[in-house]
């Protein structure tokens, strides 16, 4: 009985050391990576270097086999080692560690290395794999890795977190005629039959979002503005080339020259190469050493307007600053993910400035950034522009214009308030200690708030943390003199909340020979302005007159004629914004905003305060008119729109005002003209056209139903010059199509996720099928594209699911719309809160157009 006992006993015993074991081994294994396993890894493993290989095949199908070796020191046994691998388990061949065989344990994402077969100090984790396709981007001819924020570990297993930097040796098979790029140097090529190796030597550090090869047919050329620098592209018309190639590499250099005296700081890495993608997702992505760019945004012909040649060089400076602000200093964790977008951006403005002397830069930044950041930030959709985040799977949710625009607007008047200098003295020490490191938002604020007497945390804490913009209203008292006695700003949260926001500004007072300017420093809730105090009395109020100010202002809605007539471009684009915005909130009519907005078309001759009129117009046209209105003002706004295009206004204004007409112009007149001008039979002198601008035109002559829809989308698929264009064009022609079933067929396509690989042409297909002259046959879709959201954010990139839902019920203003996305919530009470903050963004004019128009569809 004794000896029974004491069996029994250590068979419990072992039961209960197996399940602690069990228990221990399954602490961090969760889908994806968890903020605990994240800080745990960071303390466990240290000097990472991967040995990566891949053989890519002939055929895009075909499986791409690969190995990794990874060379590390762990420093802590109490867990096992966590490798991430989205992929399926027989995607894992063989696993082996420090020289020996082990067995595949793979779960939720994680390939489980156990510690009994690990040692404190330096090991060695080779792995036989197929590489994982969803971050490969798989084309016939080429491919390309894009692993931001979390698809390394689509790609290869991988310690996936930014905190966690390593360097890389590479060797990837291809093609013999098939060029690669990658984030380091070629040491070697062997050719074996049909396929050539291409080894590369080690990088730099970095972190594995910012891994990445690019492999395929392209062209090559080399050039040293500076720095000697590697290009490759597809691109094939040749006035392209020629205008483009010489300049993509001279800006590139003056970034590098910019930067690297900002910040103090040499250029950081071994090279700087880039290659010009077809099908590029982005605009850019600042992979170390291997930039990659949507082609074409790069290659302009002659035809391109200032506004689009300025685009091309902020997107060169956003990309090469983020050498600095992302790669060489990169965030702890994708919380912070806006502290390197903020820099790119707000770097790349500042760069413009020598680049383009003549252009009015307050301006730019105006344009660029406003109304993107108030789209979202008006929105039910809102977030601060620091997001928590428990789980690197959901990085991707945290883009938007939130980070990209209103991140560089709270910059800049930090800026402004802390002075020039010590901002960017602040920026040098930010840049010198957390170099090939990882910093966050609290570690730069530490360093500021050394260079400044403002209370940064207090600053920051309504700017980084909080959420929306300010309601500013005034009070303003007159004497007996028709004197200003006293003059009262006063701010309010849009979201009713109690948030302030300190931010500086100036006011206009329009006088009949000039304009009286006044700062504002408003730190509270109210100021008075003492400056103010014994200045006659304006004729008008320019609220915000240099751009500078974040939120909603006063407008003198009797008086809005003033707003053409002002001198000053920032203040004319600043009114003119200010103006849409108070007809979001309810405080003018969209008619009366259209007749404003109309007006200043006929006369302005500002190509980027032309762009804000232009598309504001367009927009209320589309969106808030009802169908009635509509008609009413067709034909006068095209006849209007075709006159101008006939006057001598610049190259750039007739490029705007082309596409404005072209976009509305589906009365029959108008219809007509534009057919003429793609067909070649009318050129209107000084507007310069290319093969895009044609093919943009054939698309909306489908839509608007010309009588020879088909003839036209024909003759523009055939004549189509460069065959990646072609292909794209070939993919939008069912959503074109004037029979409804093929464009039923073409949304019904989309559920497999094959057909969505293509995500920019996915895009412009759901805008056509979307468009508000075909909604009535596209609405019963609403439906169908809510319902497939959730799959689109597990399959598509970071922008793509908000993206999807702004090409679908985002083009919508209807009542049916806004019923079926309540009923869709309604019915789906545990959607993902990430997904229905992307959903209130996209539908934010839906639901304005719900308080705002006066009739329903």
């Amino acid at each position: 009985m004794k000896n029974l006992y004491s069996f029994l006993c250590f068979v419990m015993l072992i039961q209960i050391g197996f399940a602690q074991l069990k228990e221990k081994e399954s602490t961090f294994l969760e889908n994806g990576v968890s903020e605990q396993l994240a800080q745990f890894r960071k303390k466990q493993i240290s000097a990472i270097q991967y040995e990566l290989s891949f053989e890519i095949p002939n055929q895009k199908e075909d499986n791409i086999n690969s190995h990794l070796n990874i060379n590390l020191n762990l420093s802590d046994l109490s867990q096992p080692l966590l490798l991430d691998f989205k992929e399926k388990t027989s995607n894992i061949k063989t696993v082996a560690v420090n020289g020996k065989s082990t067995a595949i344990v793979y779960e939720n994402g994680h390939i489980v290395i156990s510690s009994k077969d690990l040692i404190l100090g330096k090991n060695t984790i080779s792995i036989s794999f197929i590489a994982g396709n969803l971050s490969l981007n798989r084309n016939d001819e080429f491919l390309y890795t894009l692993l931001v924020p979390d698809r390394a570990s689509t790609l290869f297993p991988c310690f996936d977190q930014p905190d966690i930097k390593a360097t890389y040796k590479l060797s990837v098979s291809v093609p013999k005629d098939w060029l690669v790029l990658a984030g380091a140097d070629v040491k070697e090529k062997i050719e074996k039959g049909d396929f050539i190796t291409y080894n590369f030597g080690e990088s730099d550090k970095m972190s594995t979002y910012l891994f990445s090869f690019v492999a395929g047919k392209f062209k090559s050329v080399t050039q040293k503005p500076g720095l000697e620098m590697t290009m490759l592209y597809r691109e094939n018309n040749p006035e392209k080339i020629k205008n483009s190639t010489d300049t993509i590499f001279e800006l590139h250099q003056q970034s590098l020259d910019f930067l690297e005296k900002y910040t103090n700081y040499k250029f950081p890495f071994q090279k700087l190469d880039f290659a010009a993608i077809p099908v590029f997702q982005y605009g850019g992505m600042e992979h170390v050493g291997a930039i990659q760019y949507r082609e074409s945004t790069l290659f302009l012909d002659n035809s391109a307007t200032d506004s689009e040649k300025l685009n091309r060089a902020k997107l060169i400076a956003h990309e090469t600053s983020h050498m600095w602000f992302g790669d060489l200093v990169t965030m702890k964790w994708f919380d912070d993910v806006w502290m390197k977008e903020v820099f790119a951006n707000f770097m790349a403005d500042k760069i413009m400035n020598p680049i383009f002397p003549k252009v009015n830069h307050n301006l730019q930044f105006f344009t660029a950034h406003y109304g993107n950041a108030f789209a979202e930030d008006r929105s039910l959709g809102t977030h601060p522009i620091k997001q928590h985040l428990e789980n690197l799977k959901d990085a991707g949710s945290l883009y938007g214009a939130i980070i990209y625009n209103k991140a560089p607007i709270m910059m800049r008047q930090l800026e402004a308030s802390m002075g020039a200098a010590a901002f960017q003295k602040g920026i040098e020490k930010y840049i010198k200690k957390y170099a090939n490191d990882n910093a966050d938002w609290n570690n730069l604020v530490e360093i500021l708030d050394a260079e400044t007497p403002l209370d940064m945390k207090k600053w920051s804490e309504v700017w980084v943390n909080k959420s929306g913009r300010a309601i500013f209203t005034d009070k303003i008292e007159y004497d007996s003199k028709n004197q200003i006695k006293k003059f009262e700003i006063q701010q309010n949260a849009e979201d009713k909340s109690n948030n302030i926001w300190p931010q500086v500004f100036q006011i206009g007072l329009g006088y009949d020979d000039n304009v009286k300017v006044l700062n504002v420093n408003i730190k509270d809730k109210n100021i008075v302005l003492k400056e103010a105090a014994g200045l006659e009395k304006p004729n008008t109020i320019i609220y915000n007159y240099n751009g500078f100010g974040y939120g909603v202002f006063p407008l003198d809605g009797n008086n809005l004629d003033y707003i053409a007539m002002l001198k000053d471009e920032v203040a004319r684009a600043s009114a003119y914004s200010n103006l849409y915005e108070n007809m979001l909130i309810g405080n003018i009519s969209p008619d009366e905003a259209f007749n404003c907005f109309f007006k200043g078309i006929q006369f302005e001759e500002n190509e980027l305060v032309l762009r804000i009129l232009s598309n504001n117009l367009n927009t209320i046209y589309w969106r808030f008119l009802t169908q009635k209105e509509q008609e009413r003002v067709q034909t006068l706004l095209s006849y209007t729109l075709y006159s101008r295009l006939k006057t001598n206004s610049s190259a750039n204004v007739k490029k705007t005002l082309f596409s404005l007409f072209s976009s509305t112009g589906y009365s029959s007149s108008a219809k007509a003209k534009l057919y003429q001008i793609w067909n070649k039979e009318i050129v209107i002198p000084g507007l310069k056209l290319n093969e895009d601008d044609f093919t943009n035109m054939a698309m909306n002559l489908a839509i608007f139903k010309h009588e020879k829809a088909d003839e036209i989308l024909e003759k523009t698929r055939t004549t189509i010059t460069n065959p990646d264009k072609q292909k794209r064009f070939e993919f939008l022609l069912p959503s074109l199509s004037k029979d409804e079933s093929v464009r039923n067929a073409f949304m019904e396509s989309l559920k497999d996720e094959k057909n969505r690989e293509k995500e920019a042409w996915v895009e412009i297909g759901l805008s056509n099928i979307h468009h508000p002259l075909r909604q009535e046959s596209a609405k019963k879709y609403i439906r169908f594209s809510l319902d497939l959201v959730d799959e689109i954010q597990r399959t598509g990139d970071i922008f793509f699911p908000k993206d999807w839902l702004e090409d679908t019920v985002g083009k919508y203003s209807s009542k049916f719309a806004f019923d079926e996305v309540q009923r869709f919530l309604k019915e789906n009470p545990n959607f993902s809160p990430i997904l229905k903050r992307k959903l209130f963004q996209a539908t934010d004019l839906l639901y304005k157009a719900q308080n705002i128009k006066k009739e329903t569809e």
